[in-house]
């Protein structure tokens, strides 16, 4: 009943903990039963759940035995001492974070408050670092880069054992990182090679993070004020003519474009491959802009014109935007700013009646 939605209700509502127990902890009350019954046992494993479980928690006197109705049981147990330590375990909750690109100001209220509430932080190391003092005390678990999988099925699988899990991804989590595969281990049943019956039964939060794409943006000015869209070059799981199937679309629908792992170690001729599919539907003039290590002390930002884009001054967590047909680089005395009309030039010149 972990993921029961009117219990979860009930406890919300009431403003109580929700505990959980197995059957066998259940069953180990058989003896304290007024209503044992043997349908319950063959059913779940032990004979009785409403005051199994109301007397495993309480550990007193039975005042209200089993109550029926269509749909629920209720069994009522007075305490002798105030309950300190609960019995039980809760319900488990993993939360999928994402903390922004960088500096903690870019980090969301729910985000820190979400990571401060979790007792075990679950990331690629340099994310959990980046948490600063927020981690501080808490027990974390660093998987190192391409450990994906087992960095979310760990975490789900902590979850179900009851705690409080945050899975820390960069940016936003549900944008090129761990959300999409939490959810996809989820839709899978323990026999396709998902996770534990009890690790869907976890609460899941997702709350909504700063991205890498956000971030450059607003450094550069207002890139995105038109059309745009996201692609990521990486061809680790995309097979490489998705890639430039979607390069193609893009390019022809004239779409602002962010680009997401443009490359790596042994991946170096796709980010110049995309910059050819673009000079052919868009000026050499048109404004690029490259976002390294933003958020962080080394943030390094610098602009170029499509024809001019070099491989070499692109590594792993640069953001590389590049400026649709329209795009503009306007300099100001603070240095040059990226910006994509939306068209209200034509209200302003008085094109627009």
């Amino acid at each position: 009943k972990g993921d029961e939605p009117a219990i979860i209700e009930t406890a919300a509502r009431l403003g109580v903990p929700y505990r959980l127990f197995t059957a066998a902890e259940l069953e180990a009350q058989v003896d304290r039963l007024v209503n044992p019954s043997d349908v319950v046992f063959a059913e779940v494993g032990c004979h009785g759940v409403s005051e199994g479980a109301a007397l495993a928690l309480a550990d007193g006197e039975l005042v209200v035995e089993k109550t029926k109705t269509a749909n629920a049981t209720c069994a009522v147990v007075r305490a002798a001492d105030p309950i300190v330590d609960m019995a039980g375990r809760s319900r488990g909750k993993l939360s999928i974070i994402g903390i922004g690109p960088g500096q903690h100001s870019w980090r969301t209220p729910e985000a820190s408050a979400l990571v401060a509430e979790a007792e075990e932080l679950v990331g690629y190391g340099l994310y959990i670092d980046l948490l600063g003092a927020l981690a501080y005390g808490k027990k974390r678990v660093d998987f190192p880069l391409g450990g994906e999988e087992d960095r979310c099925r760990y975490a789900l699988e902590q979850a179900a054992k009851g705690k409080n899990v945050a899975l820390i991804c960069s940016g936003d989590a549900g944008i090129y990182a761990m959300g999409a595969l939490v959810f996809e281990l989820l839709d899978r049943g323990s026999d396709q090679m998902g996770v534990s019956d009890a690790a869907h039964r976890v609460e899941v939060v997702s709350t909504p993070g700063v991205s890498a794409l956000q971030g450059a943006a607003a450094r550069a000015g207002a890139p995105l004020g038109h059309d745009f869209c996201v692609i990521s070059l990486s061809d680790l799981l995309t097979p490489r003519e998705d890639i430039v199937k979607r390069l193609i679309a893009a390019a022809q629908g004239d779409f602002v474009i962010a680009f997401y792992n443009p490359v790596s170690m042994r991946r170096r001729t796709l980010l110049a491959e995309a910059r050819d599919i673009l000079l052919k539907h868009r000026p050499a003039d048109t404004p690029v802009m490259l976002a390294s290590s933003l958020g962080r002390p080394e943030e390094h930002v610098r602009y170029r014109r499509l024809d001019e884009l070099e491989v070499d001054e692109v590594d792993m967590l640069t953001v590389v935007l590049i400026g649709s047909s329209n795009s503009k680089l306007t300099q100001l005395g603070e240095g040059p700013r990226m910006y994509t009309p939306r068209g209200y030039a034509r209200k302003i010149d008085g094109d627009l009646s």
